[in-house]
């Protein structure tokens, strides 16, 4: 009766959880796209606001000063960040895949309002990659109030995600999957529970509180061949090129950003009023392109030209705007330049096929998510987004099609995503799975021992094996005046040399030492050949510190997979 009732309790603990973290979370995205959404009405940076505007000249003067001055504020609260650098969901996803230490609140709200700065001054960056940061924030926050352990936390921080794509998406599977796919990059029994209750929560609230227009809007989509999943597959190599380029261009003006002659609390001013003096001429290129990806999804609505121009320059915006200091995410601009270059596609193939094909909202769709699954490394996500906005079944078939063959295509040329190779940017390598993460997250500095048999270089032979039978070590480590590590010598090797004769002189030349701060992961790769009791342990300027046993590496490597497995496999 007792354990009954203690799992009643802990079950009624985890829903609790999981509704509490989904309605916060609904209510901070719902507010959060609200905001985005007055402030583009406001400053003349919406469509609608721009067709409504009451003098040219304003509206002439709006479109460069806004982006310029937000960009300013951007600048100016990024300078007042550690590290200069706004947080988002690779934050997110090292937090839980490393297991080390929690989301910075200050950094991940100060971060949320200079996205929000960015969006609403009609910056060329996404909404949801800043939503997923602070829905993961959130989580974290929560877990912190009920004092919850590393694995409880990472999936408070999965719930607050999951609910966030709920709310903005209207697409609760989705965002389970995004949460698992994606942050967990696991599946397991005690996670799915809050998951899935935090992100059912968010998604009602959402739809309650401040209900959102759908993001597509299809009323029909057939598709007329069979022949033509040809044509999808075939798209989706292509959409993995655009998805390549489009990513290269973030990191490559990201790197060219430090030699701009420009105080870097400027350089987002400087980056909006370039993106305002061009779009005097193309004005679609303004904000995260909401509006542009629906008419993107209408027959006819760009010609051909106005297509491949909008598509270069999205891409080229979004960079630039990244690049230069503004916060926001990449899933937004992915979702537009998607759509673009597949109807792009799609225009192409009724021109030059011959034959009646399916309509360009088709290919649309197709090019949209195939572009965007591999930039955010969630190919299953992506196509559940599809099926739950628009319930057609065959276009979701369309879709998956695309994506596979673009996730497999970017992932050899580029990797998993865009978030994994900013990571790997940082020191943190994630293509080895949850494993390595971990193991490279955590160092040999709790394994040293500083207690070793220290000799020194002018020792000899007979003082060496004297000094090592009283410890009863089969080694000693020659260490210098400066303390500095010269070498090992071993027992064995001395036990036939001349008592007169340097110890020094039979320490193996290439004796294995490490680093306190060698990652475990690269311990375990450099102990593969070594036989001996310790390995030294020096610091980086050759000093010894101590030594760690081959056993102890060992062990923690094991408690460390231990742990993780007991976090995949444990039951609710």
């Amino acid at each position: 009766m007792k354990a009954t009732l203690n799992t009643l309790l802990r079950t009624s603990y985890i829903a609790g959880l999981g509704i509490l973290i989904g309605l916060s979370a609904a209510v901070i995205a719902n507010f959060f796209v609200a905001g985005i959404t007055w402030m583009n009405d406001s400053l003349l940076i919406s469509p609608r606001s721009r067709l409504m505007a009451s003098s040219e000249w304003l509206l002439l003067i709006a479109t460069v000063m806004v982006p310029a001055s937000g960009g300013l504020a951007v600048g100016i609260i990024r300078h007042f960040i550690e590290g200069q650098r706004f947080h988002g969901p690779p934050d997110i996803i090292a937090t839980v895949q490393t297991r080390q230490g929690e989301p910075a609140a200050r950094t991940g709200l100060l971060s949320g309002i200079a996205s929000l700065l960015s969006l609403g001054s009609g910056a060329s960056v996404g909404q949801y990659g800043p939503l997923v940061h602070l829905g993961g924030l959130l989580g974290s926050l929560w877990s912190r109030l009920f004092r919850m352990d590393i694995s409880m936390g990472n999936v408070a921080v999965a719930c607050g995600v999951a609910a966030a794509i709920s709310s903005i998406f209207h697409a609760p599977i989705a965002g389970i999957l995004f949460a698992q796919e994606v942050i967990l990059r696991h599946f397991s029994l005690r996670a799915l529970a809050p998951i899935a209750v935090a992100s059912i929560v968010g998604y009602v609230a959402a739809n309650t509180i401040l209900p959102q227009p759908p993001l597509l809007q299809i009323e029909s989509a057939e598709i007329l061949h069979f022949w033509e999943f040809g044509l999808f597959l075939l798209l989706g190599m292509a959409s993995a090129l655009v998805a390549v380029a489009y990513m290269q261009s973030i990191l490559w003006v990201g790197r060219c950003a430090s030699a701009v002659p420009i105080p870097a609390i400027t350089q987002p001013a400087f980056a909006g009023a370039a993106l305002g003096v061009v779009a005097l001429w193309f004005p679609e290129i303004l904000g995260a392109g909401g509006e542009n990806l629906r008419f993107a999804l209408i027959d006819e609505a760009f010609s051909r030209w106005e297509l491949a121009i909008l598509l270069i320059l999205k891409i080229l915006a979004t960079a630039w705007c990244l690049g230069m200091g503004f916060a926001g995410g990449v899933f937004s601009p992915a979702l537009l330049i998607g759509s673009l270059f597949g109807a792009l596609f799609g225009s192409l193939v009724a021109t030059f096929s011959g034959a009646t094909s399916s309509a360009v909202v088709v290919y649309a769709v197709c090019g949209m998510v195939a572009v965007t699954a591999p930039v955010i490394g969630a190919p299953m996500t992506t196509v559940v987004i599809v099926f739950e906005m628009t319930g057609h079944y065959p276009l979701t078939i369309a879709a998956l099609s695309s994506v596979a063959l673009a996730s497999l295509t970017t992932s050899r040329l580029f990797g998993r995503s865009l978030f994994d190779r900013q990571l790997h940017q940082r020191g943190i390598d994630l293509s080895g799975g949850r494993s390595k993460a971990l193991l490279t997250a955590h160092t040999l500095q709790a394994l040293i021992n500083p207690h070793c048999l220290q000799l020194s270089p002018r020792a000899s032979v007979s003082d060496a094996m004297l000094v090592m039978s009283q410890a009863q070590a089969a080694e000693a480590y020659l260490v210098d005046a400066a303390g500095r590590y010269l070498g090992t010598v071993h027992l064995h090797a001395l036990i036939s040399a001349a008592p007169q004769e340097e110890a020094r002189q039979y320490a193996p030349s290439e004796d294995l030492c490490l680093y306190s701060d060698t990652p475990l992961w690269e311990s375990m790769q450099s102990l593969r050949e070594f036989v001996g009791e310790r390995v030294p342990v020096v610091d980086r300027q050759h000093r010894l510190i101590g030594a760690v046993a081959e056993s102890d590496v060992i062990r923690a490597y094991l408690d460390i997979l231990a742990d993780m497995r007991r976090e995949e496999y444990a039951p609710g």
